[in-house]
């Protein structure tokens, strides 16, 4: 498995780092930060293999790379393989309207599908070729719904908690991963809103030490010293696991 990550910031692009993002084998991306379409041209990622779009929650540094996406395939690379776009309920009213408030008729016909997938808490559920399960996360409920996904890919399995404070779902989504890609916003202590790396500590502690955890959302650079198979990321950087 490659994971290559896009951007490693939190929303504040602490450090000068982008507003995080990763895909997996340049075909599958978890959430789509505004810097999404440079980024993917400067990785030289052929933008019509990307086959599915995961959407944590309806923040900025999460989504709003999806209409230039759009926009690209539109007017500039041609794509005719369906494209899917999984998010929390109501993801396609949400991620159409607000692409065609960027640009007008910007959703019309461009010589392919996009299908759009509601995540339904702990059920597997597919996305083209790709067989996901996603978990409610604890972040701002009171006005949106985030969550968590676990998806196999390639024969192995890649989990990713989105922007969250700690909640047993964490440890729930981790089960069974090969790779856990964790909100680490806070260098010290936890919350709120997010984790941080007391967060992590107790993370580490409760999920299999074989499974590799990834911290990103970063508001600054932790200190991993003592925690096994821990590692930070960063900025167009890619991993192989």
């Amino acid at each position: 498995m490659e994971i290559t990550f896009l951007g490693s910031g939190n929303a504040f692009a602490a450090d000068g780092r982008y507003w995080s993002s990763f895909l997996v084998d340049k075909k599958y991306l978890f959430d789509a930060p505004p810097t999404l379409l440079p980024h993917l041209k400067q990785l030289r990622v052929p933008l019509p293999d990307i086959e599915v779009i995961f959407l944590t929650h309806h923040h900025g540094d999460h989504f709003m790379g999806v209409p230039f996406l759009f926009l690209e395939y539109l007017y500039m690379t041609e794509r005719s393989n369906d494209l899917y776009i999984v998010g929390p309920p109501g993801v396609r009213e949400w991620i159409e309207d607000f692409a065609d408030r960027c640009y007008p008729n910007i959703t019309r016909d461009a010589g392919y599908r996009r299908i759009y997938v509601d995540a339904v808490p702990r059920k597997q559920q597919q996305a083209g070729a790709i067989s996901f399960w996603s978990v409610p996360m604890n972040h701002v409920k009171e006005s949106m719904e985030a969550f968590g996904y676990r998806a196999k890919i390639n024969g192995k399995t890649v989990a990713y908690t989105g922007d969250t404070m700690f909640c047993d779902g964490i440890i729930e989504l981790a089960d069974g991963s090969d790779v856990f890609v964790v909100d680490c916003t806070y260098n010290e202590g936890c919350g709120p809103e997010h984790m941080g790396l007391d967060d992590v500590k107790v993370i580490r502690k409760r999920i299999a030490p074989e499974t590799m955890m990834v911290l990103t959302h970063l508001g600054g650079q932790p200190h991993l010293d003592g925690l096994p198979n821990v590692v930070s990321a960063a900025d167009l950087k890619t991993f192989r696991f």
